[in-house]
């Protein structure tokens, strides 16, 4: 009979070196966007906003059971986005400011489209992004190609509203990074709502802007110009910023649109900003930055996935690399500033005496 033999384990148990949190981190962070996006969509926020609330008052109010409304108010108090106090909730500063519809900085717009297209940041939304590498929200189609759609005019219109809800607050801060005394005139390029140039203008009572963008979207823009009193120093003109000729400047400014390209269409972008500046103008460009070697922050690489998601070939992109490109076109002077918050810029200036070279095609 033979004898039986031991085996020797064939992974032996140890304590690992690292706790996981990272690995955990990112599985949970996944519950909390749609959890916030529920509390938004149940009114929560403008609920707590009248006067603090207990527990069986909101359960009472949103038509939930108590369990399920401690769920959602865990989840908002643990981003910092509502207190709990002698058995009553409330808002936090930042609630005020961006999750009320009422506030000139609301993010309500913005949330509003999320919920409208979540199944793009679903698991199978993603999955299919990244394995086509290619944009699945519109059904695939081009966001711009869809917004340059006549019968797709209120689609366009929910968008630029929604883009001027994330946009305020950063195009009031960007403005006082730089000193714009000597500039004239602002072409905001693609600017949609026309955030920027209302942020620009307040902020440099010297500068006059030009929002250049489509259509609906002038149309969007132009009632946000009214609301602020700048009909004077702010207009909007329809137009292609890929075939049409961009108006006299003296500063170009682009916010969350190089994201939206590729490297080769914002060489594209550079070069003819550069070509059509007036000598010693500036160029701005206004976004979410990676680090040099694209390993994070971490908003950043998810703005990233954000991208992926919705734009054919649109990416987030470092300082470096936008700078690269102003380099190679011939800006001087370049910076790379951040701004607020996630924001940053990177800027250059147009010498006052240049070499003629062969435009990019």
């Amino acid at each position: 009979m033979a004898q039986a033999t031991s085996k020797a384990p064939i992974n032996k148990l140890h304590k690992p070196q690292t706790d996981g949190t990272q690995i955990w981190d990112a599985i949970l962070g996944l519950h909390t966007s749609p959890t916030l996006l529920l509390a938004h969509d149940l009114k929560l926020f403008p609920f707590l906003a009248e006067t603090p609330r207990t527990l069986q008052e909101i359960s009472q109010s949103l038509n939930l059971a108590p369990r399920a409304a401690g769920t959602l108010l865990s989840v908002c108090a643990s981003v910092d986005l509502i207190q709990l106090k002698d058995g009553y909730y409330s808002l936090m500063t930042v609630a005020y400011e961006y999750l009320l519809e009422t506030s000139p900085t609301s993010f309500c717009g913005h949330l509003d489209l999320m919920i409208a297209n979540s199944d793009s940041f679903s698991y199978v939304g993603i999955k299919k992004a990244i394995l086509t590498d290619a944009p699945i929200v519109y059904e695939g189609d081009s966001l711009y190609e869809v917004h340059e759609q006549k019968d797709k005019d209120q689609v366009t219109r929910t968008f630029t509203k929604a883009m001027h809800s994330i946009s305020v607050a950063p195009a009031l801060a960007w403005p006082e990074t730089l000193d714009l005394s000597s500039n004239k005139h602002m072409l905001d390029i693609a600017g949609g709502s026309g955030a920027h140039s209302i942020g620009a203008t307040l902020r440099w009572s010297n500068l006059k802007a030009t929002i250049l963008d489509i259509t609906p979207v002038c149309e969007v823009a132009q009632q946000y110009i009214a609301e602020y009193g700048l009909l004077e120093q702010i207009t909007t003109e329809v137009g292609d910023m890929w075939n049409d000729p961009l108006p006299s400047a003296d500063l170009h400014f682009y916010s969350l649109i190089y994201h939206n390209y590729d490297l080769e269409k914002n060489r594209f972008l550079t070069r003819k900003s550069f070509d059509s500046l007036e000598p010693g103008g500036r160029l701005i460009i206004h976004q979410w930055l990676f680090n040099d070697h694209r390993t994070g922050p971490l908003a950043t690489a998810a703005f990233n996935v954000i991208m992926q998601v919705w734009c054919a070939g649109g990416q987030e992109y470092s300082g470096l690399e936008l700078s690269t490109i102003l380099t190679e076109v011939g800006f001087i002077d370049i910076e790379v500033k951040p701004t607020f918050g996630y924001w940053s810029i990177v800027t250059g200036r147009k010498p006052e005496h240049v070499i003629a070279t062969t435009s990019i095609q």
